[in-house]
């Protein structure tokens, strides 16, 4: 690709990336003149992948390297006989509601799942403790999965990705700061897993306009679900908030409960309608898609699931609206 084209792509990715940090409920960004202008360029070069560092330290590039070799040399192998759930979490933006949700995602889903020692998560700041994690972006999503592929026996185990960002129509969107910008569009996910031999799959994708990962995804051995339709914007993205509205609905409420995914799916559902019904917010409509043969693996790791609901954490997703009134 030419250098000249190449740079208005960049621009309007940088220009992405500002524009979602100044959307406080939307978790979607903007489109300022110039995405407008090369939207569909943007889109197609997205599509094969896109991650662009600025003025990286070479310090902190050594530092991420070890935070992220620490996460996929810690994965242990896979149990013989047993199905095994390897969990990846990633967020994407380094808005501290995405590394606060993607953290608890991390503990809720390894729980559930019985996942401990099989799960990485990947993500900014959250504002609170310390920047142990390594970022969330889509060349560390790609490593990760590959590690996964490398664990994982194809035939019994499966794979858990839940990742949490701002969205748009061409994917999900990686922003930490102004030194990393990119995206992961659903052609590019969907190529990467059916490369890597991951068909056993549940894939939850928490973005504004997540629904157009949910067809590229869909397969007869996997489950796909996302926050919002393909042309809806999901609520809940305030950097303040502990929890997007879906990610709060899902996991911090339907899945610490014993109870299948599809009947935590609707729960969430169910939750997030009354929530936005309250706020006056136009309908996200999660989207679900269940394949056929998903019963071989999602039951036995349904029957698995631990006794008792654990207590939701963190302010509510809804306590945003309190804050907006005051």
């Amino acid at each position: 690709m030419p250098l000249r084209p190449l740079r208005a792509l960049l621009l309007a990715a940088l220009l992405l990336s500002v524009a979602a940090s100044a959307q406080p409920s939307k978790c979607t960004p903007s489109r300022p003149p110039a995405a407008e202008q090369d939207e569909d360029e943007f889109a197609d070069y997205a599509a094969e992948g896109f991650q662009f560092e600025h003025g990286r330290d070479p310090g902190w590039q050594l530092a991420e390297h070890r935070r992220l070799d620490r996460a996929l040399t810690a994965l242990q192998p896979q149990r013989k006989g047993v199905v095994d759930a390897y969990v990846l979490v990633a967020g994407l933006d380094s808005d501290p509601v995405f590394g606060r949700e993607a953290r608890e995602a991390g503990k809720v889903l390894a729980r559930r799942y019985d996942a401990a020692g099989r799960t990485i998560v990947l993500a900014g700041p959250d504002g609170r403790g310390a920047d142990t994690l390594a970022r969330g972006s889509p060349d560390n999503i790609a490593a990760a999965l590959a590690r996964i592929a490398e664990l994982i026996d194809k035939t019994e185990d499966v794979l858990v990705l839940y990742t949490t960002s701002h969205g748009a129509p061409y994917g999900i969107v990686y922003e930490d700061g102004e030194s990393g910008v990119g995206a992961v569009a659903p052609a590019r996910l969907a190529a990467m897993l059916t490369t890597l031999g991951l068909k056993r799959r549940l894939v939850i994708v928490s973005a504004c306009y997540s629904g157009v990962f949910v067809a590229p995804l869909a397969s007869a051995d996997g489950v796909v679900m996302t926050a919002a339709a393909a042309d809806r914007s999901s609520f809940g993205c305030e950097a303040d908030s502990d929890w997007t509205f879906f990610g709060d609905a899902l996991v911090n409420h339907a899945l610490r409960k014993d109870q299948p995914f599809a009947s935590a799916a609707k729960d969430a559902t169910t939750l997030i309608t009354r929530w936005e019904t309250q706020g006056k917010l136009r309908a996200s409509n999660p989207k679900l898609a269940i394949g056929a043969r998903t019963a071989r693996w999602l039951a036995p790791l349904d029957r698995r699931i631990p006794d008792g609901a654990t207590t939701p954490v963190g302010r509510p997703a809804t306590s945003l609206f309190a804050r907006k009134a005051g």
